[in-house]
């Protein structure tokens, strides 16, 4: 039976079992964060891309394939354009290849898809765009397991990785989301990315650095663009990394990105509404490095959260729901948006099924917010601590319970700026915007 065809008449009961749950009165709360930023992104990145070092790797006639394919980062198409006009500057000959692993539903269609909605068309780049999903090994790791990148990359006489720096999700390690992952996972395409994720992220800390180096030493990656950002998602690192300095480079930008994240400064929180998640916001939906909702046991970080309800995914995201799974409330209209497709291929690629996994479902937002604090170990649901945000891509303005605003009162990096107010909630249950 589809979503769509669902008696939801038969959700009287729910409603009659909920009616005496009232969500609570709250407020709105700024997070003061720190934002060192690139204030002329254009001229950042032509100071670095001249560098000696970089001129020098780049001769006339080289046909040089740009890595590019991470969502969500701060002028992405900015970076990539300029890096693409400072080759074609040099005489070289530069064409794009998608490097998203198994993203996109790992089609060239999708794929391209999604670098049109970064930003990065032909038309935009005035550059080709090469987004064939064919890979070729190119080496064997002492263990037996081979090595792929894109056969475009392959082909060509250099490549340039584009990528952000960034704690992972899903794993702790000496490199996490950044170039090494770019090259590791992302430039192989479905086939690499399956080889890489093949062990699971138990073992993601060792294998992105193995598969990483191999392709630095068989492959021929000139240099990379690294990216860093704030707290509210602008950029305040721009950087080029020559190949041969990558691996020693990379550990450092990651723990600037670590003290320059956003995160959530309520610790616990007994309920966590999340109005929409989406892979435009993260890979895994929500930022588990944000929100703590985790889905492996190899990252930690975040606040201490008790219930998860979350209540829509993004326009962005196309229906790629992934990360529904780590909530435990969810709603009629995200599920009967959710393209399962999408959604699987991802998990089945990373082997964490944890991000797909149905949560309850209720039939609006109110009954949602309601089955959480319901479901919370108290008989005084006044007490339930309550947090909500946009999304993990913003929470510099939060809203929280009545009850928490003592500690708000207390942290010199949180301010309110509001009233108390009743959430406000239309005739078909919806939550309105804050």
């Amino acid at each position: 039976m589809a979503m769509r065809d669902y008696p939801w008449d038969r959700y009287r009961r729910i409603e009659e079992t909920l009616a005496d749950i009232t969500p609570p009165r709250m407020v709105q709360v700024r997070q003061r964060q720190a934002m060192n930023a690139v204030e002329d992104v254009t001229a950042r990145i032509g100071a670095v891309l001249a560098e000696p070092e970089i001129v020098a790797a780049i001769s006339p006639g080289m046909r040089i394939a740009v890595a590019v394919g991470s969502r969500g980062i701060a002028d992405i198409d900015l970076v990539t354009r300029e890096t693409l006009r400072f080759l074609s500057a040099r005489g070289a000959e530069p064409f794009i290849v998608p490097s998203m692993g198994s993203h996109g539903g790992a089609t060239a269609p999708g794929q391209l898809q999604i670098l049109a909605e970064l930003g990065i068309t032909e038309e935009r780049m005035g550059f080709e765009i090469k987004a064939e999903m064919d890979v070729v090994p190119i080496a064997t790791l002492d263990d037996g397991r081979r090595v792929f990148i894109a056969a475009r990359a392959a082909e060509a006489d250099g490549i340039v990785v584009i990528n952000r720096v960034k704690p992972h999700t899903a794993y702790r390690g000496t490199y996490e989301s950044g170039l090494m992952k770019m090259l590791a996972i992302g430039l192989g395409k479905q086939s690499g990315a399956a080889a890489c994720h093949a062990q699971g992220f138990r073992n993601m800390a060792e294998n992105v650095p193995l598969f990483g180096s191999a392709v630095l030493a068989n492959a021929p990656v000139l240099f990379g663009v690294a990216l860093v950002e704030n707290a509210r998602h602008k950029l305040c690192k721009v950087v080029t990394v020559p190949a041969e300095r990558i691996e020693e480079t990379e550990p450092h930008l990651l723990e600037e990105a670590r003290r320059e994240m956003a995160r959530i400064r309520i610790d616990p929180i007994d309920v966590l509404v999340v109005d929409e998640i989406g892979k435009n916001h993260s890979g895994d939906g929500m930022d588990p490095n944000v929100t703590g909702s985790y889905s492996t046991p190899y990252a930690y970080g975040g606040p201490k959260v008790g219930m998860y309800v979350v209540l829509d995914v993004s326009r962005e995201a196309h229906g790629n729901a992934l990360g529904v799974g780590r909530a435990d409330f969810t709603t009629r209209r995200l599920m009967e948006k959710a393209d399962f497709d999408a959604m699987y291929m991802n998990s089945l690629t990373s082997k964490v099924p944890g991000v797909v996994k149905m949560p309850m479902i209720l039939n609006s937002d109110r009954l949602a917010v309601c089955a959480a604090i319901r479901c919370c170990e108290t008989d005084r649901y006044e007490d339930v601590r309550v947090v909500r945000i946009s999304n993990s891509s913003d929470v510099e303005h939060i809203s929280v319970s009545e009850n928490i605003l003592d500690e708000v009162r207390a942290d010199p990096e949180l301010e309110i700026i509001g009233e108390p107010a009743p959430m406000v909630f239309d005739a078909s249950g919806r939550l309105r915007p804050r």
